[in-house]
């Protein structure tokens, strides 16, 4: 019988790595639908799994077709990666940019396999085309100055992973490299391959795995911090960020605007509650539109909303409140053609030194209340050495309460 020559398993680990990495990226799709991208993470990390596979079990027999059909396997798996990074960033790789590139590695591929073969310039096809491939996108995903931590991993890991194909390929191809048939598997070459794919290609595919769990973890924060009527911050939303704004700026110029529907149990009572639901979804919509995006809007509860205004005083933040009362009364409400008339009364305070956002919110609902008193439909707005003391009793983890306004 004639000996077959023993296939080293340990060149296998690398495919199995990436194949658990596809499984995983299934596992995210599945879980949240919203990322789409995870599907085509999950197919590059696959195709690489089948292109390392074929290498290393030399299938199909020959150079030629094992190149081609382990090229085409390795670029699709680079191109789907490239496309699935870019979609997660609002970019993406077209289609027909996505063909170009599959003919501009193949076609040398096909020509150094059959016409003039030569396994040094495969070699550099593959190696410094994927080099280039990544490392334009890495280019396309540089973070922003807003950027978490895990965009800016991935970047930086993109960027390595990019720019390894190049000092890789030059230091250990060389003449020892036949100029046709496969790379030796004892070669320099074939070695630093299957390590730098297997571990630089493992970090890669787990810094993208570890940004798509964030933009999850992120997506569920959000919904959590969100009113789902109005679409602005809900009270947790507002106070988590509004405590966290008036804590790092103790002594920069803060206001606070709290604002209140009135006659909202009217309303509701009246016409229904999906007429009050109309009215605070009108109100929500004028608040983000009015307000910057550095402010804080959120919906406290019922009818009540507060807007947090970092670096204005308190005039601005009159001004603000008084072009808001003023466009809520000129709306073209649809409920005016029933007789009614939507309006709003605001309290403005100015964030003092010594205040946390329980105090602060406490003196601007205080003037909120008095606003209602004295008619409705109108501003109040005072200095902090002109206001009454707070009541007694604060909060001292700065969570915001209001009064009852009673519309």
């Amino acid at each position: 019988m004639e000996n077959t020559p023993a296939i080293n398993m340990t060149g296998f680990v690398g495919p199995a790595i990436m194949l658990l990495f596809a499984l995983g990226f299934v596992w995210v799709g599945l879980v949240d639908r919203r990322q789409l991208n995870s599907a085509l993470l999950a197919a590059a990390c696959a195709f690489l799994s089948v292109g390392m596979t074929l290498q290393l079990l030399e299938w199909p027999a020959g150079p030629g077709p094992n190149v081609l059909f382990s090229g085409f396997f390795y670029t699709l798996a680079v191109l789907l990666a490239s496309d699935g990074m870019l979609r997660r960033a609002g970019k993406r790789l077209s289609l027909l940019a996505g063909i170009s590139l599959m003919i501009a590695i193949m076609a040398p591929l096909w020509y150094f396999s059959y016409v003039e073969p030569s396994l040094l310039m495969r070699i550099y096809v593959q190696n410094f085309g994927y080099g280039a491939i990544l490392l334009i996108n890495a280019l396309r995903l540089r973070p922003t100055k807003g950027a978490g931590a895990a965009d800016r991993v991935l970047f930086w890991v993109l960027l390595v992973f990019a720019i390894h194909f190049f000092p890789r390929t030059l230091f250990t191809t060389g003449p020892a490299i036949a100029h046709d048939g496969i790379a030796p598997d004892g070669s320099l070459f074939w070695q630093t391959l299957q390590l730098s794919l297997s571990v630089l290609g493992a970090m890669l595919a787990l810094a993208v795995l570890a940004t798509i769990l964030t933009d999850m973890m992120e997506d569920l924060r959000r919904d959590r911090d969100r009113d789902g009527l109005t679409g602005i911050l809900n009270r947790r939303g507002f106070e988590e960020r509004a405590n966290r704004l008036v804590n790092s700026r103790r002594r920069a110029a803060m206001s606070l605007i709290v604002c209140d529907l009135d006659h909202f149990k009217l309303l509701n009572d009246t016409h229904g509650h999906s007429a009050g639901d109309a009215a605070l979804k009108v109100f929500g919509a004028m608040l983000l539109d009015t307000a910057r995006s550095t402010d804080i809007v959120g919906r406290i509860g019922g009818e009540e909303f507060a807007l947090l205004l970092p670096n204005t005083d308190l005039a601005s933040a009159r001004d603000m409140a008084e072009r808001l009362r003023r466009n809520l009364a000129a709306d073209d409400f649809p409920l005016t053609q029933k007789g009614i008339d939507l309006s709003a009364s605001f309290g403005v305070a100015e964030k003092a030194p010594q205040d946390t956002l329980g105090t602060l919110f406490k003196r601007a609902d205080g003037y909120l209340y008095e606003a209602k008193n004295d008619g409705r439909d109108r501003t109040v707005a005072r200095e902090v050495s002109k206001a009454a003391p707070p009541p007694a009793e604060e909060s001292q983890s700065g969570q915001t309460g209001s009064q009852t306004h009673n519309g």
